[in-house]
């Protein structure tokens, strides 16, 4: 007996994502100041075989093709993120009218392919002025990035309906200011909190401005990545502590001040020996907590931990890179697991009951607030066949069975509203370099030519009859 094929909910949404610095390229045309992933990715030893995002895919002057092809795989939402130094080339001070003018063009694109653009106004490229002046830990950024806001939403705020504030704060603090593999590149665990905390304020104030800007029912989102983390041992009240403690510092650390205007108290008390928080000021937690019409939630694999019991050498299979530093601030006596396969290009491990499980708790925390998959893909090795096809068949699988639990998540009550993949196009994979491809749509970068692989056709079956295909 066969089942039937799985049906999603009509009106769910079916879209795909990338971000600014990983596809547009064009770093010093039309007025673009620096970034942090610049600088970054030009520091000898940063990125893998030295490569950086000047060109990418560029995606800055072949937008309108990139835009044929979503219209014509039936994607009926694009995420797409602003780069803010395109914007405002030093985060503060005068606007550039070319880059006003390049995601005028982009929207109205979209529009004229009916396609619904879905903005996000950080995907963590900082301005380097901005890092200059501390970046992050400086609480003068976060009022910084409302004024951007404020201007992004005058320009575009016509014909976008949602806004996502931040895309992963957790990777821009902790990756960037904790473990330095992400830009800027610093290891200081107390400089992660600073920077968790301005980007909670940012958060609030940015959502805080869009909204002043175009009205109270503008719709506001962020997007989170949220870790799915389980004991080594479900019946050791150790692991099981551990497991509180970095769902606290690696969620919570943002829920609690964005969706309950609060941090945690086990999570300030975790930290205590890293930090006083005394850089939280009065109001401000109140300031995070801005309403938001849907969670973004970004979803790739699960990890396993245990508090380490000071026996041997700790493992570090958290799947965010090694520099000698750890990015979970306060948890130095937690140790992560190797998880058992099979793994992605990128070492993750494949688990969608992950997906089923993060959307179903999220769910049962926050009842009253929408859900939508903001990020979920796999890196493959993708080879291109003799008939220059890409016969991606891993990702195709892994696409199935992701979307598949979001499908169950969603019979067992939650409320999830839609699915973007990760993504549209291969790009510049951060500190990975061009060596990993997350795209449906593969991008030979010696000649930057497009080629749609297999799992994007499939993926235009599913959103064309909103019934999963087999694979």
């Amino acid at each position: 007996m066969t089942s039937s094929p799985r049906i999603f909910p009509e009106g769910f949404l079916w879209g795909s994502a990338t971000a600014s610095y990983q596809i547009e390229g064009a770093v010093a045309e039309d007025g673009r100041g620096p970034s942090i992933w610049d600088t970054l990715s030009h520091t000898p030893g940063k990125v893998m075989n030295g490569d950086t995002g000047d060109v990418a895919d560029d995606h800055y002057h072949r937008w309108s093709a990139d835009l044929d092809i979503i219209k014509d795989l039936g994607l009926q939402a694009y995420r797409f993120s602003i780069a803010w130094p395109r914007i405002q080339p030093d985060g503060s001070g005068a606007f550039n009218a070319k880059g006003d003018e390049f995601y005028s063009r982009l929207v109205d694109g979209l529009l004229e392919r009916g396609v619904r653009p879905v903005v996000t106004l950080y995907h963590w490229d900082l301005p380097q002025a901005l890092e200059d002046r501390g970046g992050w830990t400086n609480r003068d950024t976060a009022f910084r990035f409302a004024d951007y806001a404020t201007h992004v939403a005058g320009v575009l705020g016509d014909r976008v309906e949602t806004w996502t504030t931040l895309n992963e704060p957790w990777c821009s603090a902790f990756l960037g200011y904790a473990s330095g593999i992400h830009a800027p590149g610093r290891t200081e665990p107390e400089s992660a909190l600073k920077a968790a905390h301005h980007l909670n304020l940012a958060h609030g104030l940015a959502g805080r401005a869009v909204r002043d800007a175009l009205g109270a029912d503008t719709q506001l989102s962020v997007t989170l990545n949220l870790h799915v983390t389980r004991p080594d041992d479900p019946d050791s009240a150790a692991d099981r502590d551990a497991i509180r403690q970095l769902d606290a510092i690696g969620n919570r650390v943002f829920l609690g001040p964005m969706l309950d205007g609060a941090y945690p108290k086990d999570l300030l008390d975790d930290t205590k020996s890293v930090s006083d928080w005394s850089f939280v000021q009065d109001g401000d937690e109140a300031t995070c907590a801005v309403p938001l019409d849907v969670l973004g939630i970004n979803y790739y694999s699960t990890s396993r931990a245990r508090r380490h019991t000071g026996d041997g050498p700790m493992e570090h299979a958290d799947g965010h890179g090694d520099t000698g530093h750890s990015p979970w601030v306060g948890a130095d006596d937690i140790e992560f697991r190797t998880q058992p396969g099979p793994y992605t290009a990128m070492g993750w491990n494949i688990d969608p009951s992950g997906m089923v499980e993060l959307l179903t708790d999220m769910s049962r925390r926050y009842p009253d607030l929408p859900l939508m998959v903001t990020e979920n893909g796999a890196a493959f090795y993708d080879t291109v066949a003799e008939d220059g096809s890409v016969p991606d068949a891993d990702r195709t699988s892994y696409l199935h069975d992701h979307i598949d639990a979001v499908g169950q998540a969603v019979d067992a009550g939650a409320d999830v509203r839609g699915y973007f993949l990760w993504s549209l196009l291969d790009n510049f994979e951060w500190a990975w370099g061009y060596d990993r491809r997350f795209g449906i749509v593969r991008v030979d970068f010696d000649n930057l030519e497009r080629t749609v692989k297999d799992s994007a056709k499939w993926y235009s079956r599913l959103i064309a009859t909103n019934q999963l295909p087999p694979v």
